[in-house]
């Protein structure tokens, strides 16, 4: 049984939209019950966090946005819908990139990357969470992920080619986006439905955390910005635990809506 027949309300794709996750926050408006997925060859108006945009050439990339109505869920853990979905997209990419578990990385708060042989990271997916209504009874949220698949290492940007990388380019082989994405639909489901009865993979996400025990450099919302010591990322909160000398326990927790950057410290 595939996800596709066992729990998707609606499943739809795009040669072309605007962003996927507009897509599916209509649909959602409109009063489609979860999950419903929209996938897109190309986004015109992809976007990430803060503002940020995205794009990718013409399937090149893997580009789908979930909607969900989580009720079932308390609103101070739906952060967990995005944290399942990097997951689900980190395990798929390594199967069909044919990539050592563990080689793609989450870099909190919300990208997958893959670090180079030397400390370069490079990213390979961003993930958009987005919600109305939290703790209402008319409660929605939308995941948006692109990945970047079947894209070679010759024809990324100039500008991002240094920072940037792919499952082709970090594979060395074609990627099929259709098949990733059945791949990752499987490696969804379960997780959705362990969330749905109450358990959450903190091992596995804990596990694919890039920062932990690293310095970062943190800019954040209220103009701060200042290199510290990423402790761990905190699978009941989802807030990134710092260290802080001027703070009692002698440690923090920073919140996502409170993030600009987040980035390896340079080395000295």
């Amino acid at each position: 049984m595939t996800l596709a027949t066992s729990v998707l309300s609606r499943r739809e794709h795009f040669d072309r939209v605007g962003s996927t996750n507009d897509v599916v926050r209509a649909w959602l408006a409109a009063g489609e019950p979860d999950v419903c997925l929209a996938v897109a060859d190309e986004q015109t108006a992809g976007r990430g966090r803060n503002g940020r945009t995205w794009s990718a050439p013409p399937r090149r990339a893997l580009l789908l946005s979930l909607g969900f109505r989580p009720a079932w869920i308390a609103p101070d853990r739906v952060w967990r819908l995005a944290a399942i979905t990097s997951l689900a997209m980190a395990e798929a990419g390594e199967h069909l990139a044919g990539l050592s578990r563990g080689t793609i990385r989450l870099k909190w708060p919300n990208d997958l990357v893959v670090e180079s042989d030397d400390g370069a990271v490079l990213k390979l997916a961003g993930v958009l969470g987005e919600t109305e209504g939290l703790g209402t009874v008319d409660v929605r949220a939308v995941v948006g992920i692109g990945i970047n698949g079947d894209w070679a290492a010759d024809a990324f940007p100039a500008d991002l080619a240094a920072s940037m990388t792919s499952l082709r380019a970090a594979g060395g082989s074609p990627i099929d986006t259709d098949e990733l994405l059945e791949a990752f639909l499987q490696a969804f489901e379960p997780r959705l439905f362990a969330l749905r009865a109450g358990t959450f993979d903190a091992a596995a996400w804990s596990d694919r955390q890039l920062t932990t025990g690293r310095l970062i450099d943190l800019a954040e919302r209220d103009g701060t910005a200042a290199v510290v010591r990423a402790i761990r990322a905190d699978p009941d909160s989802g807030a990134l635990v710092v260290e802080d000398a001027a703070s009692e326990s002698g440690t923090r927790e920073v919140l996502t809506g409170d993030v600009v950057r987040v980035r390896l410290a340079a080395a000295v």
